[in-house]
């Protein structure tokens, strides 16, 4: 039987959170009040529900209670992520991980009843650190231990091809989640695409990633 993870909150964190497990075959629901994400998620895997998570009404019928686990995505108000981090628990879900940004904010979150508290920006700062001192270029989040989702610049040897023609998950054993890329005279904002594989890769694209840490850093060579 799958797992179920239920999502509160689809920002940059939630979302790459969402899209990953997805990947890897987990049954996701995600829970965001902005329409525009939930749309963004019409044509995935993902369950997307337009709602208010910090109300339980909205976490029930999206179907959280049947959850194995939740996280809270949501770390701007001390109020969404408290009453988001209740409510999962009053549903019954056996495990709630709560992002947090700051110490109080966790120490808040711990205390009524997430068992797991992250700060994914402090933690990403850590990791950017090691990376550097290591003049490794690649930008990686964490997702369990020893796997991680990471933004890499296209190799010059994918350059022009697809991902399909260049076998990239066979011969680096990592997926690619997204392509983001600038329209124009690349100066402008980075477009995000979902990709499906047959896209050409262009020279300075970059590379959503989800893989074991060291295929990530063998793609990044």
């Amino acid at each position: 039987m799958k797992k179920k993870i239920g999502i509160v909150g689809g920002g940059r964190f939630g979302m790459t959170l969402a899209q990953s497990l997805a990947a890897k075959g987990v049954d996701v629901i995600l829970v965001d009040s902005d329409w525009h994400v939930v749309q963004s998620l019409a044509d995935t895997t993902i369950r997307a529900v337009h709602g208010d998570g910090s109300l339980p009404d909205t976490l029930r019928e999206a179907g959280f209670a049947d959850c194995d686990m939740a996280v809270v995505a949501i770390s701007s108000s001390l109020e969404c992520s408290t009453l988001a981090t209740i409510n999962c628990k009053d549903l019954g879900v056996r495990r709630v991980i709560a992002k947090a940004s700051s110490d109080l904010q966790g120490r808040v979150l711990s205390k009524i009843g997430a068992d797991i508290v992250v700060f994914p920006d402090r933690d990403r700062a850590f990791r950017l650190a090691k990376h550097i001192i290591a003049n490794a270029p690649i930008d990686l989040f964490e997702i369990a231990e020893g796997y991680s989702v990471g933004e890499i610049s296209v190799p010059k040897s994918l350059v022009g091809k697809t991902l399909i023609e260049g076998n990239v998950r066979q011969v680096y054993g990592v997926t690619v989640l997204a392509i983001r890329r600038t329209s124009g005279d690349g100066k402008g904002p980075r477009e995000t695409i979902i990709t499906q594989g047959v896209e050409r890769l262009q020279d300075g694209d970059i590379l959503v990633v989800f893989g074991p840490d060291e295929n990530l850093e063998k793609l990044s060579r």
